[in-house]
């Protein structure tokens, strides 16, 4: 396994530690852990391409990691009351559709489409509007709803 797929596994990895950190009300904790997976998701697709380590399988699982690391950010915030419901709805079906899609054309033996300047655009988009999402909690918690506890 490549250091690209290895960032690609850290993401993934991320996720279940993202949940138990935000669960416990670690606010700052959690943004900079999806600080953290935003960082490995530029870094990761760079290094692949800049040494010639662009794998079928990174293809495929980074943005699967990406997805599904938003997914699980967005689902986090909406549950807590952080963002309305409506927003949460339109980006998942945004992401699930592209999940799905991707899956069933991948065991179908297609080939995985790789990123476009798109698709990253949008996936440094939702980056940073989770951020601003964090940011705005954190400055004014009444707004967010939820605990105005911010702990690390």
């Amino acid at each position: 396994m490549n250091l690209p797929n290895m960032l690609t596994l850290l993401r993934f990895l991320l996720i279940p530690v993202y949940v138990a950190v935000f669960a416990d009300g670690r606010l700052i904790s959690a943004f900079l852990i999806v600080a953290a997976a935003g960082l490995t998701d530029i870094l990761d697709g760079y290094i692949a391409r800049k040494s010639g380590q662009v794998t079928a399988a990174g293809m495929m699982l980074d943005p699967l990691a990406d997805k599904l690391m938003l997914i699980t950010v967005i689902l986090s915030l909406v549950l807590t009351g952080r963002i309305p419901w409506a927003a949460a709805v339109l980006m998942f079906v945004r992401d699930l559709g592209m999940i799905v899609g991707s899956a069933f054309f991948h065991f179908r033996g297609k080939k995985t489409v790789p990123a476009n300047w798109m698709g990253k655009l949008t996936t440094v988009l939702y980056y940073i509007a989770i951020m601003l999402i964090f940011s705005m909690c954190r400055m004014h918690s009444n707004v967010c709803g939820g605990s105005s506890r911010f702990r690390l």
